[in-house]
């Protein structure tokens, strides 16, 4: 079998309710989903045609020649002067609910198709688009050179590149009529100056949202809705410039996409300067969640305290009884307490609880017989006197019992005042090894009497 001369044919049927004529593929930003392009003389019953250009800019034509124009075919169109070259984005009975909502009214708007793109049109057509870079470029510095205040964004050439188009950016109007002549003269081509604004520079230039998707005005947004900071307020959004602003440093258009189902969740909800009235206290609204319908109230009118959260119906039941002149023993229901469900927040835990806690340790107490029978056991083994170090660093216990009285002599020239002889202040105090029990009194150097003062 021969499969390099071999035909294959792309079905034209229609699949889990899409079709390939409805859903074709194309390289441009914007597509239109004909939802109609699988009824039976759906194109026949209008010559009018949707024709794409570069960006965002999109034409309407009529099919004189009554061409088989399918979604995505490349076509040359009338354009003045000479001719332009589009992708056909959509035909049949949708193009003239396009053409209404591009406010077309006049017939001379609309021009005509003159065939099927040709080679040497697609040629000529590639060669044009290859020096809008290069001409973009030199135009910035031409107009850098002028001293205008503007920023040329991007050129398009028309398809047979007898015709530019320069969109340019600029706060305040900027008479370019002296632009216009240099321009002509430098590119020899008919000049045409379009000014665009920060949300159709953003759509041309495209980009990643903070949503993580595409810009929707680089994909499929055709208008731009004026975006007011009443839509934040009404989804009760923090209004904050670096949040609220996109790529465009203006308001964000998706602001305006769920502000109608904001509207409507909130004409459920009670007003603001309603106080409901309890057994307990007053309590004052602090927070809602619109969309789930939950209201968080507080004791105190400025700060949060004692937060109740409630659902919209209790508060309304509450307003009921207030008007009766009832006051609810609390805002929940059948008084009972509200029960803390929400997950415990790592932050809101003390950061102390990895620390280790030191204990100190306990000495454990020997028995008192080891106590009591340890110096005898030392008295033995050094015949009466205790010469050990060891034993001589222990620190002196005194131990008294009821009905016991230590056998301590009381030192000589200090019997009245219970005082040490001033001979032993000058050095530091030695331990003393303990004593036997019941006052006995063991003969040796460290029992001698001192000397009194005077005596060597």
């Amino acid at each position: 079998m021969d499969y390099k001369n071999m035909k294959f044919k792309i079905s034209a049927g229609c699949d889990r309710g899409l079709c390939r004529g409805g859903v074709g593929r194309q390289d441009k930003q914007l597509n239109t989903y004909d939802w109609l392009a699988d009824i039976p003389g759906n194109a026949s019953n209008t010559d009018l045609v949707e024709v794409q250009f570069k960006n965002t800019r999109k034409g309407y034509y009529h099919n004189v020649n009554n061409l088989d124009l399918r979604k995505g075919d490349i076509v040359a169109v009338e354009a003045n002067p000479g001719h332009d070259i589009g992708v056909v984005t959509l035909t049949g009975e949708l193009v003239k609910l396009q053409i209404k909502k591009a406010n077309l009214k006049s017939a001379d708007d609309i021009k005509r198709i003159y065939r099927i793109a040709k080679p040497v049109d697609l040629d000529k057509y590639e060669e044009a688009k290859s020096r809008e870079h290069a001409t973009m470029i030199q135009s910035r510095q031409i107009a850098k050179d002028l001293g205008l205040d503007m920023k040329i964004g991007d050129v398009e050439y028309q398809g047979d590149g007898n015709k530019a188009i320069f969109y340019y950016i600029a706060d305040e109007r900027v008479d370019f009529r002296q632009l216009i002549k240099v321009l002509a003269e430098t590119f020899h081509v008919r000049i045409e100056m379009k000014q665009i604004g920060a949300r159709q520079e953003a759509g041309r230039i495209g980009g990643t949202g903070p949503c993580g998707r595409e810009l929707c005005c680089a994909t499929w947004m055709k208008n731009f809705i004026s975006v007011s900071t009443t839509a934040a307020r009404f989804q009760d959004i923090s209004l904050n410039p670096q949040k609220l602003a996109g790529m465009c440093a203006k308001l964000k258009c998706c602001l305006n996409y769920e502000v109608d189902d904001y509207m409507e969740a909130s004409r459920r909800l009670p007003a603001k300067d309603v106080i409901l009235q309890t057994q307990d206290a007053d309590y004052f609204m602090f927070k809602t969640d619109i969309l789930a319908g939950l209201i968080t109230y507080s004791t105190d009118k400025r700060t949060a305290a004692n937060l109740e959260t409630i659902t919209a119906e209790r508060a309304h039941e509450i307003i009921e009884l207030n008007k009766q002149g009832e006051k609810p023993l609390s805002l929940q229901e059948d008084g009972q307490q509200q029960s803390d469900n929400k997950p415990k927040d790592l932050l809101e835990d003390d950061i102390t609880r990895f620390d280790k806690s030191k204990k100190k340790k306990k000495r454990k107490s020997k028995p008192a017989a080891a106590k009591d029978n340890k110096p005898a056991a030392a008295e033995q083994g050094n015949g009466g006197q205790n010469t050990d170090k060891s034993q001589a660093a222990e620190p002196q216990t005194e131990k008294r019992e009821s009905g016991q009285k230590t056998g301590r002599q009381p030192q000589q020239g200090k019997e009245d005042k219970g005082e040490r002889p001033q001979a032993n202040r000058r050095g530091p105090r030695k331990p003393r090894p303990p004593r036997p029990r019941g006052g006995e009194q063991k003969a040796g150097p460290e029992n001698a009497p001192a000397k009194p003062q005077g005596q060597q």
